[in-house]
């Protein structure tokens, strides 16, 4: 691969694509995001507002509590803190600079002005739409396909944006079927650091600021902290802790941010920090630190793309098959010991299923690491799956084929019911 080919360019820039920057988890901040547009556009502070938000954006924004809200949950603390304290500039960071009064402002909001929410009629996986009213005024905004891609504005009839929704093509969106665990291995082997060290740089420092904070405080269920404390402090223990400390902190209002992948701050942690904790315990140098991270960070997109940011399919799967990838390879792994490690690590946990954000992501996010690791040792021992053993098929990319399918269309009906199951409906 070359550096001036379109594959190389591409992959550069789904990169600085999906390796983005994002406090709190990102189905509430986008809500929190849209809602802060919504009253951008209108100018003021709504007296009413109503959302409409597709069964997943409910599902993953019910149990998570919401950054700079005093430990708040749910849409309408998200819509609320949006409203009164987000900088719709800022996106994904929309609620960084929340101040102790806007804090104190956002609870009386709340308490006394109407939110309603209903789920949308959309089929739309991710789609949120905010309105917001005061007195004759309105304003709308929506949010469809990706956290942070608005797609409709209007204000008081004015129609002022309409991108369209379905399967929106896009001139910057980088063309993602060139992805194959086969380019991402080349590319991985031969890429320019320089083209992709700032977003790096970035994922190592933050998802590794908020895994210390979810060791050293009090956050859910402190899965990271048990598993040190009962299982020891070896390699393969520290890195699963260090994942799930920062979804511990991070499902848990933690204020700070975090470095995505697939649009998920869960899957950015599970990615890159198995990974830096191994290169600490193995001396490695930094360059071939990043290289593991643009491989593991790329197969999990790659993984993804066929899913689709939200399902009934929990994404750290395949995020802790990617990292699980990342090891193999700081380990001198070879691309068919990389391919072996990530089918292996997927015949094992693909059946754990999304049921929102919540303080036991961190515990998947565990188990999926820990079976990413087992993967490779697995092969190590001259152990496999077989295509024809379950979902596994003959060919690495016949199997990624086989995850999307489940994980988009098989589990559509499971993710129906799991929503049911949640939201106490019959």
């Amino acid at each position: 691969m070359e550096k001036n080919e379109l594959r190389y360019q591409t992959y550069v820039a789904i990169l600085k694509r999906e390796l983005v920057v994002a406090m709190g988890c990102t189905e509430p901040i986008a809500l929190a995001y849209c809602a802060a547009k919504a009253r951008a556009v209108l100018g003021q502070i709504p007296d009413k507002v109503t959302i409409e938000t597709s069964g997943n954006i409910i599902k993953n924004v019910k149990s998570v509590i919401v950054p700079n809200t005093n430990g708040e949950k749910g849409i309408e603390a998200a819509a609320a803190i949006g409203i009164i304290a987000g900088d719709e500039k800022l996106e994904l960071e929309v609620l960084s600079n929340v101040t102790e009064q806007q804090k104190k402002e956002f609870l009386e909001y709340k308490k006394n002005t109407k939110i309603q929410v209903k789920q949308a009629e959309s089929d739309l996986l991710l789609d949120i739409i905010v309105k917001v009213y005061k007195q004759d005024s309105y304003a709308i905004v929506r949010i469809a396909n990706a956290h942070s891609n608005v797609v409709y504005i209007e204000k008081d009839g004015n129609v002022l944006l309409d991108n369209g929704i379905v399967k929106q093509v896009q001139e910057d969106v980088p063309d993602y079927s060139l992805l194959s665990v086969q380019g991402i291995y080349d590319f991985a082997q031969i890429v320019d650091i320089e083209d992709v060290k700032e977003v790096l740089d970035r994922q190592i420092e933050y998802n590794s600021a908020i895994a210390e904070e979810g060791l050293k405080n009090n956050y859910g269920a402190n899965i990271g902290s048990v598993l040190l404390e009962t299982y020891g402090n070896d390699i393969r223990n520290r890195a699963k802790a260090k994942a799930a400390a920062g979804s511990d902190a991070r499902m848990s209002g933690c204020e700070l941010p975090v470095v995505i992948n697939s649009g998920s701050g869960n899957q950015g942690m599970t990615v890159s920090l198995p990974i830096i904790e191994y290169a600490k315990e193995l001396n490695i140098e930094k360059e071939k630190l990043y290289r593991a991270l643009i491989l593991s960070n790329l197969i999990a997109i790659h993984k993804k793309t066929g899913i689709g940011y939200l399902s009934a399919y929990c994404g750290a799967v395949s995020a802790g098959a990617a990292a699980g990838a990342g090891i193999a390879y700081l380990k001198g792994g070879s691309y068919e010991d990389i391919t072996h490690t990530i089918v292996n690590a997927l015949a094992i946990t693909s059946g754990i299923i999304c049921d929102g954000a919540k303080a036991s992501c961190a515990a998947k996010i565990a188990s999926a690491v820990d079976a990413g690791i087992f993967g490779y040792d697995m092969y190590l021992k001259g152990q496999q799956f077989y295509g024809g053993d379950g979902i596994v098929s003959k060919g690495i990319e016949n199997t990624i084929k086989n995850i999307g399918r489940l994980g988009k269309d098989g589990m559509r009906e499971t993710d129906k019911e799991i929503l049911k199951i949640m939201t106490c409906v019959d």
